[in-house]
């Protein structure tokens, strides 16, 4: 069980619940600040005080005084008008992330919102009422609104929601999970659309890939190295020392380790000097990306315990701030960010596949790592499609956060798309896994050519869970379930558990 109170939720704890559906609660010590913040609600609410979005419209209508009497109709009516998000839905752990993310800020106690309302979030959320979230329609700044509305939505018995793999209607849902539906009261609607939880699920679900990746890349490059008959003076600690990147010095680190009693890698090599920089500098390419990669931890391990909706409730001061923490800038540029950094793992393993199928560049292995080439086509067109999606890659990381539209009558002026960048930093990382996959499958291929039993005895078990779901490709055979299947190893940890297995735990 995970307890929420605003402030110590972890990436790791997001990914138990979104993906290993552990339970989620408000913690003891929130219920106290959430009640405090609601009584004040109420208290302004009473006192006809103005107020934005308690007590007025939103956006452009700022201006627009409401009554007592329509607070709970102008916060549903907030909901259907803003359920304008379009598309595929978000999968569903990172619907579950949003969901999970948007009660842990409620429960830090800014935000008004009746702590029955959270409850009744996070009911859905541990029965596993999902909401249909279209990933479409967010210009991530006054939050994540249209997407947040669509969870909302199914709070309040409208939309669609997927309920023990079922698409149905939110009140079918939510009837089926015996959950009753919410009638929101005064800044409710409000308090759950205007945050950053979309894009910070979203940007999430994809750091956490590209945590993962990042060791997967090395290994990657550790199977190319013997596979190259690399030279191992590269990955020296005394080399990396010198420059003092935390990530260039873990990659090397873990390269140096997985090539650890090879036969083939040696630290010098008859008749050559030095290997190209997809290979010598391994280290300080993926040492870059991983850098990158933990800035964006940071910066998110942050955002998840923020409270990112307005106005603000602050009960012991006497006093509700319209300011602008929804905006989702901070995102924007760390998701960016995040692209780039996974987007060049990549770019790399596709120049590293590129060495082993040319026979120009492969020290002696056949032509596309063939027998009988001419007959057989073997990797050539592995590396096509490798190439294909580095190249996809170069379009989806161009940053988002540099481009803003004015909406709301020019009233919100400069958006974050934060969102976007989230999004696309999810298909960079669907990209990069492929890749890397296509280069660990050649590599087995080399190294089956060279001799698997000359392997580091680290890469040796690596060698031995491919061949676990594969065979090497003596004669052409259809390629794509293979392809598929290294991409399932890559993306489920099997390669890194096989090499930690015998070298232990990876940076």
């Amino acid at each position: 069980m995970i307890l929420l109170n605003g402030r110590e939720l972890t990436v790791e704890q997001v990914i138990r619940v979104s993906r290993g559906y552990e339970k989620a609660a408000i913690a003891e010590e929130a219920k106290g600040p959430m009640d405090t913040a609601r009584a004040y609600v109420e208290k302004k609410v009473e006192e006809n005080a103005v107020v934005y979005g308690l007590t007025t419209g939103f956006g452009k209508f700022q201006d627009k005084y409401i009554s007592k009497e329509d607070t709970a109709a102008l916060q549903r009516n907030l909901i259907v008008s803003h359920a304008c998000a379009m598309g595929e839905p978000f999968p569903e752990d990172v619907t579950r992330g949003i969901m999970l993310l948007r009660c842990n800020a409620l429960c830090r106690g800014n935000s008004g919102i009746r702590r029955s309302t959270v409850e009744t979030l996070l009911a859905m959320l541990n029965a596993g009422v999902t909401p249909v979230i279209p990933q479409k329609g967010s210009l991530g700044a006054s939050g994540d609104l249209a997407p947040l509305a669509h969870m909302v939505l199914v709070m309040i018995g409208e939309g669609e929601a997927v309920y023990r793999g079922e698409r149905l209607s939110g009140a079918e849902a939510m009837k089926r999970a015996g959950i009753p539906a919410v009638q929101l009261a005064a800044k409710e609607g409000l308090a759950l659309i205007n945050g950053t939880q979309v894009m910070t699920s979203a940007g999430l679900h994809a750091l956490y890939g590209a945590m993962k990746l990042m060791k997967t890349a090395d290994i990657a490059s550790a199977m190319t190295t013997e596979a190259q008959l690399g030279i191992t003076k590269a990955f020296d600690k005394r080399v990396h020392e010198l420059r003092g990147h935390a990530g260039q010095l873990e990659s090397a680190e873990n390269i140096a380790r997985l090539l650890q009693g090879s036969k083939l890698s040696f630290p010098t090599q008859p008749n050559k000097v030095q290997d190209a920089y997809s290979i010598r500098c391994a280290p300080q390419i993926h040492g870059a990306s991983r850098d990158a990669i933990g800035y964006v931890y940071s910066a998110v391990s942050r955002e998840i315990n923020a409270v990112t909706d307005n106005p603000i409730i602050f009960p012991d001061d006497d006093d509700a701030i319209s300011g602008g923490n929804f905006h989702g800038q901070p995102m924007a540029l760390a998701f960016d960010f995040l692209g780039i950094a996974v987007s060049e793992l990549a770019d790399v393993s596709e120049r590293r596949l590129e060495r082993m199928v040319n026979p120009q560049l492969s020290n002696g292995l056949p032509a596309f790592l063939t027998k009988d080439g001419g007959l057989n086509s073997g990797f050539m067109i592995a590396q096509y499609a490798a190439a294909s999606m580095v190249s996809e890659n170069k379009v989806y990381a161009h940053p988002a956060s540099v481009d803003s539209i004015p909406s709301s009558a020019n009233q919100e002026d400069h958006v974050s798309m934060g969102t976007t960048a989230a999004r696309k930093a999810g298909m960079i990382l669907d990209n990069a896994e492929k890749v890397i996959a296509i280069e660990l499958f050649a590599a087995f291929q080399a190294l089956y050519l060279r001799g698997s039993e000359k392997l580091a005895p680290a890469t040796k078990a690596v060698w031995d869970e491919i061949a676990g779901a594969v065979e090497p490709v003596k004669k052409d055979v259809v390629m794509y379930p293979r392809l598929n299947a290294l991409e399932k190893l890559v993306r489920d940890g099997s390669i890194i558990k096989a090499a930690e297995s015998v070298c232990g735990e990876l940076n």
